[in-house]
């Protein structure tokens, strides 16, 4: 990570508690209501998905593209905002 925005910076930075999914990094409105509607209310439940898919960066982000319609930025900087969380908390 060369450099992280400061809502990356937040969210790894404590436990993840009951946040809601539009606190992870690359994850705004649009794209919360669209994970939202899929099921994904809360960043805990995002989180569930991407250990489902084993931390696998490729099966995330594509995963991501196919719910919310997310480019590769905001794939990006979701996945790297989890996998930051992951490593410094799992």
């Amino acid at each position: 990570m060369s450099s992280t925005s400061q809502k990356h910076k937040n969210f790894v930075s404590e436990p993840m508690g009951d946040k809601p999914v539009t606190e992870l990094a690359g994850i705004g409105d649009v794209l919360g209501g669209k994970l939202e509607e899929a099921g994904f209310d809360k960043a805990y439940v995002v989180l569930g998905q991407y250990l489902v898919f084993r931390k696998d960066e490729e099966l995330f982000k594509e995963w991501l593209k196919d719910t919310t319609g997310a480019n590769k930025k905001q794939q990006n900087d979701c996945f790297g905002c989890l996998k930051e969380w992951c490593d410094q908390f799992l």
